[in-house]
């Protein structure tokens, strides 16, 4: 199998440095027409084709590098929190590598990591204008000839605000992309192959949501495996983690897409008037400017009673909202890979494990590797080589030996 090349990695840290200092506005990439679903929304079923169309995946922000792929931007159907239909956006690549292992190619259901709120945040926006700073990951599936179905979730591109880290939501997006790369004949993939889910933060999250529900929600998928970095398994640990943090934009993030999935819980009503204007910004903002605009600050300075978030997650009716939300409640069917850095600054490590744990008593087959890279940044380079090799023993039907009870 390949090896991603050095300079690869050179064009994704180029990419990500660019967009730290571009400013996107949104609509300013692509048309929004495309973005916009049907209404109604048609008939079928979650992973259907609503439209598609030829796009471009850049590795470099001045379009001069392109993967080696074809690449397609697809709309298709797939099911929110609560069971209604919905319409996500997203893009499928076939490699233009060859497939060199047994049986068909393969196709990873991949998750993407925090991209921001803001519809041109969109993956399938930033993949096109050379902007996704997780493309040094997708070129090396791609070198080792995997088909790749990237979501963009539930309200990036289309309308209404994204409901971020919301576990059901996401792991259906992530399930119904697959089903549409294997639906859509252009794509020239696989319609019954070999399927692994991969993500690392938001898209460890959601990479994990996905191989808890897959059996029951998607069972005609042959899912070989899911690989999850650093996630964010307990919604109110990591909010309080980042309440106050260097990273306390992503608090934020929470905050907008809890409203998002679940309206009927008044959360702006809690705002005060600076956190009401927070909440109207931050729902524009792609994810290096959120870092950048709100280093160290707390939630206690945006509510009404000056109480910070985490004594209302604590609380009906959040508290049983967050309870749902929470991963590990449910046992994976098949077998997991769990990444994560003891010394993560963003996504704490304790609840990561006991996401693992929880899964390990309940009966699934995990690997749990602690990395000791400083920071969650730091971390998805040594997480990214361990799952390189680990899918590739998943789609050669290699078994896996659980260490459960070692971590």
């Amino acid at each position: 199998m390949r090896t991603p090349p050095r300079k690869a990695l050179g064009v994704a840290l180029a990419a990500l440095l660019a967009t730290l200092v571009v400013v996107t506005t949104p609509g300013s990439a692509l048309a929004t027409s495309f973005y916009e679903p049907p209404s109604p929304l048609p008939a079928g079923e979650p992973g259907d084709v609503i439209r598609h169309e030829p796009t471009s995946f850049y590795l470099d922000p001045l379009t001069l590098k392109e993967a080696n792929a074809e690449a397609h931007r697809i709309m298709y159907l797939s099911t929110d929190t609560h069971g209604e239909p919905m319409a996500v956006t997203g893009t499928v690549l076939k490699s233009r590598y060859p497939w060199i292992g047994a049986g068909p190619r393969p196709i990873i259901g991949f998750a993407a990591g925090t991209q921001g709120l803001g519809d041109q945040c969109a993956p399938s926006k930033r993949m096109a204008a050379g902007l996704e700073y997780e493309g040094v990951f997708l070129e090396g599936l791609l070198q080792r000839g995997y088909g790749i179905a990237f979501t963009d979730y539930q309200g990036l591109g289309t309308p209404g605000n994204h409901t971020y880290v919301n576990r059901a939501a996401e792991a259906h997006a992530v399930l119904d992309a697959v089903r549409a790369a294997q639906r859509l004949p252009e794509a020239g993939l696989p319609d019954a192959g070999p399927v692994l889910t991969a993500g690392y933060s938001q898209g460890g999250g959601a990479s994990a949501a996905a191989a808890e529900v897959a059996a029951s929600y998607a069972p005609e998928l042959r899912l070989a495996g899911s690989y999850v970095g650093a996630p964010p398994a307990d919604k109110g640990a990591v909010g309080e983690h980042l309440d106050g943090s260097h990273a306390a934009g992503l608090l934020g993030y929470a905050i907008v897409g809890l409203d998002a999935a679940y309206p009927e819980l008044g959360i702006p009503d809690v705002l005060n008037e600076r956190g009401r204007e927070l909440f109207a910004q931050i729902e524009q903002e792609c994810v290096e400017e959120t870092i950048l605009k709100y280093p160290f600050m707390r939630s206690d300075e945006l509510t009404v009673d000056g109480r910070p978030v985490g004594d209302y997650l604590d609380e009906e009716p959040f508290k049983s909202v967050v309870a749902d939300q929470r991963l590990g409640n449910r046992a994976p069917s098949v077998p997991t890979l769990v990444a994560h850095s003891r010394l993560d600054d963003i996504v704490p490590y304790a609840q990561g494990r006991q996401m693992a744990r929880d899964w390990c008593d309940r009966g699934a087959n995990v690997r749990f590797k602690t990395m000791l890279t400083p920071t969650h940044i730091g971390g998805i380079l040594e997480a990214s080589t361990t799952a390189f090799l680990w899918m590739e023993q998943r789609v050669a039907g290699l078994p896996q030996r659980s260490d459960c009870g070692s971590f």
